[in-house]
């Protein structure tokens, strides 16, 4: 187990007491192993024998000496000390013990103040008073108490609200009060916690070079003189029946080929071709391409005589 000296997180205060009224004196110790505790005044120890009436305890790290009823015998220079095997500590403060009274008064009043979510935030006010005032902080009429997200911590005659890590739901009104047996104030301040701002998504851009344009240009341009060349033909030129000698059958040449082929004399207009193909490029330009199947007219010519033959 290792082991750590004596040291005063919340160290003594000085204490200004009306003559028979309550005089308390608090510190807070830590230590490893949990050190012993000891009382001076003056330099002599204390003890309940050596000073009747006094209350001395220590608990959880946390000394205190409190004497019910001061007098003016009482006033002095108190002190704790705190030892173990580690090493020692010690903390001292004045007691003032006065006939005079005099109500609290801020020489430093609470700021309003506006934070971002995450920081850590210091209410602070500067207040005296005889007797010494009791001062307590509160937020929308709530008191606070002292603890690690929530720290009061005093100064001599400042005392502060210390705000570990602050968060938009402690945003409100806070309130600081000293009071003593002659009177009480109050200072009020604002606090703001502003919440983490959404940061908008970025907007991205396509950049598209002057290069790249000219390239795309370029193949639909190649593109369309191929599909150009693919649909271009040349219309074969008709050519005329040969002439034959007159016979008896010669008139029914014609109509017997017609039957046959069911089709009209020109091959090229009335001939239709299978269905249009698409074909789709890059740049989603859709060209239909259609190859009509013609006979050629040699072919014809050559089935009719075919015919007329067989007949």
């Amino acid at each position: 187990m290792s082991t750590q000296a004596p040291t005063f997180t919340q160290p003594l205060q000085s204490v200004v007491a009306l003559e028979g009224s309550a005089a308390t004196f608090e510190a807070q110790v830590s230590g490893s192993p949990v050190p012993e505790v000891s009382w001076f005044c003056d330099g002599q120890v204390l003890s309940t024998a050596a000073l009747p009436g006094v209350q001395i305890s220590f608990s959880d790290g946390h000394a205190v000496l409190r004497i019910p009823a001061v007098t003016a015998a009482h006033s002095g220079r108190f002190s704790v000390r705190a030892t173990n095997g580690a090493g020692q500590a010690t903390s001292t403060a004045e007691l003032l013990v006065t006939a005079e009274t005099a109500p609290p008064t801020f020489l430093q009043r609470l700021q309003s103040s506006t934070v971002r979510q995450g920081s850590q935030v210091r209410l602070s006010a500067r207040v005296t008073g005889i007797p010494t005032p009791v001062v307590k902080f509160y937020r929308e009429g709530a008191e606070i108490q002292s603890s690690t997200d929530f720290r009061i911590l005093q100064d001599g005659d400042l005392y502060s609200l210390l705000i570990a890590e602050a968060f938009p739901e402690d945003s409100g009104t806070y309130s600081v009060t000293a009071s003593n047996s002659s009177g009480r104030a109050t200072s009020t301040a604002e606090l703001q916690v502003q919440g983490e701002e959404a940061v908008p998504a970025k907007k991205t851009k396509t950049v598209i070079s002057t290069a790249h344009i000219s390239q795309t240009r370029q193949t639909r341009v190649e593109k369309g003189v191929e599909v150009t060349q693919m649909l271009g033909y040349k219309t074969p030129p008709r050519v005329p029946p040969k002439p034959s000698s007159k016979s008896p059958t010669q008139p029914s040449l014609v109509p017997k080929v017609t039957g046959a082929r069911q089709q009209s004399p020109s091959p090229v207009r009335h001939v239709k071709g299978p269905m249009a193909t698409p074909v789709r490029w890059e740049n989603h330009l859709v060209v239909y391409v259609s190859k009509p199947s013609r006979p050629e007219p040699q072919q014809v010519l050559e089935e009719a005589q075919t015919v007329a033959l067989s007949v």
